[in-house]
């Protein structure tokens, strides 16, 4: 597993940046359509890189990796954009 470490950071690195973008880009009554839309994009992006990857022994840990660590983060964001916005 920690040989295939990097697919799951780079789905982490880019939860943290749609994040950021929607905090920075979206309208305070529209962050949550958009963060919706980055777990959508990050789902998608797991599941290429994983594909790609073509390794089949740890698919399934490897996803479950990338998409609980990127939940994580954008449910995070999720909290601190509420707060910020209440």
């Amino acid at each position: 597993m920690t040989t295939k470490l990097p697919s799951i950071l780079a789905v982490w690195a880019v939860a943290v940046v749609g994040a950021i973008l929607v905090a920075v880009l979206s309208p305070n009554d529209e962050y949550f359509s958009w963060l919706t839309i980055a777990l959508a994009s990050v789902t998608l992006l797991t599941f290429v890189i994983q594909l790609a990857v073509s390794e089949k022994e740890g698919l399934v840990l490897r996803v479950m990796a990338s998409l609980g660590g990127a939940v994580l983060i954008l449910g995070v964001a999720t909290a601190v954009l509420a707060f910020v916005h209440a």
